[in-house]
């Protein structure tokens, strides 16, 4: 691993060409100002304050709200085996053999322990990362949770509070969202549920859940996606007596449309299409639903106890003595525990850190109207983004304006503007390199004239001397 480290440094050392920090450092009211904020510190924030050094934006930080090791979904919450994702997939890497998910697992377990992989394990993808944010010597300030964004003196006031409660504030330029699924909305559990029943009898597929607990317990999982069966997996493997997954849908989905979209074409021009495009190739892509992977649906399958029933939505829940009985169009059903596996919602209002400016956000629905049969909801409610990945006004005369525009939204609430983005590895690496790419544009011609007097005040000569050579 130093070997490989040591590598790392050498590579980036021979293509170290004009990476030198370019913008003029500024300051407000004696502090400092950064050229960008990145927000969240998963691999999408690593991948971005690396894209901008490379670029020259050296003046970053990346301010991540979990502990050291914490970061990410996986080795939290996430509860599948491996990556669903193929592991020839590049992304934080932005194309350094040296920096590549093989170029680590091969110097950690062996070229041939690579070549017998099937998928990574998500453990290994969180050391991965940590090796990477390690190896770059990337700044990341844990502990920090963002709490309000406000616009002063042309600049962004981020305030973020530490788990003490102690706050601080730091003064950024532009800012970029990298807070993966969660950070463009807020995780969903049906109000049906949550107006019926008390906490401690379930829980949303992203919380922590006490597994041990449910041994020997009947267990009602809702939802059709990976994360549903993933944790139905997880109860079976930790002694559940018996878990049934209910899913709306008539059949399971079985067709990924992430392994399409895994192609130059699509990820590095999407956001290039006209809006109509855009819709409909994301109204198929959202209506497709991303299926549990073939070896995650075994995992729950081989398990005697275990059963999935289509065409079985949750109409209505309410706790009894002996259990909870929800109630579905072919009868009702009694669980101890539900594990709710119904996604997120997209609604910015929803996140507190926003609440100053989430309402100015021109949304999709703001800008487009679906053709008659091809409208969604869903759609309707992301935000329509900018080529740079920024927001937004709904009006343009709006004095908001000048804040929206200085902050990159890189969560997956970007997909129908963007395309795959910083919430999935897939699309990764293409869509940092053209967020960064967007960002150093913005700065530069922002102080195109500090730079033209830079020139103009020049004065390094090269040819020192006209007499002949000694």
């Amino acid at each position: 691993m130093e070997q490989l480290a040591d590598r790392v440094r050498d590579d980036l050392a021979k293509i170290r060409y004009a990476t030198g920090d370019w913008c003029e450092p500024l300051e407000q009211g004696g502090e400092p100002v950064l050229d960008v904020a990145i927000i969240g510190g998963g691999q999408g924030g690593l991948a971005t304050c690396f894209a901008l050094r490379r670029r020259g934006l050296g003046n970053t930080c990346i301010f991540e709200q979990a502990p050291r090791g914490g970061e990410g979904p996986w080795v939290t919450f996430a509860r599948m085996v491996t990556l669903r994702t193929p592991k020839h997939v590049t992304g934080p890497d932005l194309g350094i053999p040296s920096l590549t998910p093989q170029s680590w697992f091969e110097a950690r377990y062996g070229v041939e322990a690579w070549a017998a992989l099937d998928k990574i394990s998500r453990q290994d993808w969180q050391a991965y990362l940590d090796w990477l944010r390690e190896s770059l010597a990337l700044p990341v300030q844990n502990d920090r949770k963002l709490v309000d964004i406000d616009w002063q003196h042309g600049l962004l006031r981020l305030t973020f509070q530490q788990a003490s409660g102690a706050q601080t504030q730091v003064w950024a330029r532009k800012m970029v969202l990298a807070t993966g699924i969660e950070g463009g909305g807020a995780w969903h559990v049906p109000d049906f549920i949550t107006q019926a029943l008390p906490a401690s009898r379930y829980a949303h597929t992203s919380q922590q859940i006490d597994f041990a607990a449910l041994k020997g317990k009947r267990i009602g999982v809702l939802g059709a996606g990976a994360s549903a069966f993933d944790n139905a997996a997880t109860a079976l493997e930790q002694g559940a007596g018996r878990v049934d997954l209910c899913l709306r849908r008539a059949t399971i989905p079985s067709i990924n449309p992430y392994r399409w979209m895994e192609n130059a074409g699509f990820l590095g021009y999407f956001a290039d299409l006209p809006d109509a495009v855009r819709w409909r190739f994301m109204h198929r892509i959202y209506d497709l639903n991303q299926p549990p992977p073939q070896d995650t649906f075994w995992r729950c399958r081989k398990h005697e106890n275990f059963a999935f029933h289509t065409g079985t939505p949750w109409l209505a829940v309410k706790e009894t003595a002996e259990g909870v009985v929800v109630t579905t169009p072919h009868g009702d059903m009694t669980f101890d525990f539900l594990i709710i596996g119904t996604g997120f919602v997209i609604d910015l209002t929803r996140r507190p850190e926003m609440q100053r400016f989430a309402e100015n956000v021109l949304l999709w629905r703001d800008r487009f109207t679906a053709p008659e049969g091809e409208e969604s909801t869903v759609l309707a409610s992301h935000p329509y983004l900018g080529g740079s990945f920024q927001f937004l006004p709904r009006n343009e005369a709006d004095p908001a304006a000048p804040m929206l525009a200085a902050i990159h939204n890189f969560t997956f609430a970007a997909m129908p503007s963007m395309g795959l983005s910083g919430a999935s590895i897939s699309g990764m690496r293409f869509g940092v390199e053209r967020l960064a790419q967007a960002i150093g544009r913005e700065l530069f011609v922002q102080d195109g004239e500090k730079h033209l007097q830079s020139l103009l005040r020049y004065n390094t000569e090269e040819l020192v001397s006209l007499a002949p050579p000694v």
